[in-house]
């Protein structure tokens, strides 16, 4: 984990977070190689940017730039690698295809980019508390923070590699931090823990420039979501239930409106990663989010770098929309839809390069930004106020509450109401789940969760079994550190 024991690089300890909605603002921190642990917690202003560094990681490669969008869903049936052919994207190949060594980039980014995270909140948890003169609720919040993305940061790393070493305090020595891989169990018990203490440390809402950091709300609603994920529907009930009544939260009429910048932290937003461009960068570690250009129509000159094409949703995924269901034309870039006015060419293909059906990923599209590079500004939804309905649809099963849940969904996308004489309900809402959240990363796990995923014919239908659900642990750890153990089969 490569975790420094005395002393945090400026990068580390004084990483710039986005926080904030249309108007995101920085924090204009000074880094100084001379800044250790030891001198740097002394006031309420190293407190808050000590907090605002553990979310630095999530807006970068390890998380939702780069690892998550191969691993949630061009590894699920949602969509393939696409890009220009040949060698282009041989890391998303890799996971395409469940050919994944333990070198695979993107594997290895989010174990790394999770374990920074967790870092620099192990730091906040350790050092914020003896902070002289610091008022009661700013420690509050700053630890709130800190527990939420902790639990945040190991719920992908238990999603994806199961056992996984559980460091809860900055290590002393480097001996430290190679630590033995513990239970999932374990790992779940310590979400638990961090989630609970969040909800009773954190403000319901902010304002300003403060828009965008964790809330109570987003911390019931991930707990709900982790109750869910380790099958205890009573408690995930629960919650969800906390979040619609109190949250104050709402569903925007038209879906499509979660997926604009101009609605960033919006009404039905409960936890976002923040993003902005303009500043001219080639880099999944940046501010801005690579959406834009990646999964844009290939070449086709509708973003700034002509569009790279990738994660290009599978045809069977597009022919599974309900006739009617809105959210299509906010998702999916279909041949014959016409482009924006000014575009170089008229209108989505037939077919063009990594997509030879002419589907392309669209709810990421922003178009021509105010650079020439990668970067976009539109914020990345990690639970919205939708989710959580469906948290308590399938929670509570066919029941009334459980079909009203639902139903609110579905009567947004244009879709009618579902009953309690619809079949195999709980695969109807794991349905509802893929349209409602594709292309936001969860359908991989998804699958995995609910027992699908060694068996899903169209994966099996093409030929691609994986063998495995879960991840390899990095080779570059596992020499760091000899006490992690592989994952069957790799």
């Amino acid at each position: 984990m490569h975790l420094s024991p005395t002393k945090l690089s400026a990068a580390a300890l004084l990483s710039l977070a986005l926080l904030g909605g249309c108007g995101e603002k920085f924090l204009d921190l000074k880094p100084t190689d001379s800044i250790t642990t030891e001198s740097f917690y002394q006031t309420e202003s190293d407190a808050i940017q000590a907090t605002t560094a553990c979310y630095a990681q999530l807006n970068r490669g390890g998380q939702y730039n780069y690892a998550l969008w191969g691993i949630g869903e061009i590894m699920s049936d949602n969509s393939f690698t696409g890009g220009g052919g040949g060698g282009d994207g041989a890391e998303e190949i890799q996971l395409d295809f469940f050919n994944i060594p333990s070198s695979n980039p993107m594997t290895t980014r989010l174990w790394n980019g999770s374990y920074v995270g967790i870092g620099s909140c192990n730091l906040v948890l350790q050092k914020v508390p003896g902070i002289a003169n610091m008022d009661a609720a700013l420690r509050k919040r700053c630890l709130g923070e800190a527990q939420f993305l902790r639990a945040k940061y190991y719920f992908d790393l238990v999603r994806a590699y199961g056992d996984v070493p559980k460091i809860l305090v900055p290590p002393a020595t480097p001996a430290d931090s190679r630590l033995p891989r513990s239970p999932e169990a374990d790992i779940y018990a310590q979400i638990i823990l961090d989630l609970t203490a969040a909800i009773d440390n954190l403000p319901g809402s902010y304002s300003g420039p403060d828009l965008g950091r964790a809330t109570k709300w987003a911390a019931t609603g991930l707990l709900a979501k982790v109750y869910l994920t380790q099958g205890n529907k009573a408690a995930a009930a629960t919650r969800a239930r906390e979040v619609i009544a109190n949250s104050g939260k709402s569903l925007w009429a038209d879906y499509g409106d979660n997926f604009k910048v101009a609605n960033e932290n919006g009404k039905e937003s409960l936890f976002e990663v923040q993003y902005v461009n303009g500043l001219n960068e080639y880099t999944f570690d940046g501010l801005g989010f690579v959406g834009n250009e990646f999964f844009a129509p290939r070449g086709q000159g509708l973003v700034p770098q002509g569009g790279y094409g990738f994660n290009i949703p599978e045809t069977e995924f597009v022919q599974g929309y309900e006739t009617g269901d809105k959210r299509k034309a906010v998702t999916i870039w279909s041949p014959g839809d016409a482009y924006p006015a000014g575009s170089a060419t008229t209108a989505q293909p037939a077919r063009l390069t990594g997509s030879p059906d002419g589907y392309n990923c669209k709810k990421w599209f922003v178009g021509k930004t105010n650079t020439n590079v990668w970067d976009s500004p539109l914020n990345f939804p990690v639970l919205r106020l939708a989710e959580v309905y469906l948290i308590l649809a399938e929670a509570v099963g066919p029941t009334q509450e459980g079909l009203n849940a639902i139903n609110l969904v579905r009567t947004r996308a244009g879709l009618p109401n579902l009953t309690a004489a619809t079949p195999n309900f709980t695969d109807a809402v794991i349905k509802e789940r893929r349209y409602e959240l594709a292309f936001e990363d969860d359908r991989w796990f998804d699958l995995k969760r609910t027992g699908k995923l060694l068996t899903l014919p169209a994966l099996v239908a093409k030929g691609v079994k994986p063998f495995s659900d879960k991840l390899p642990i990095p080779q570059s750890e596992r020499d760091a550190n000899p006490a992690l153990t592989q994952n069957p089969g790799y």
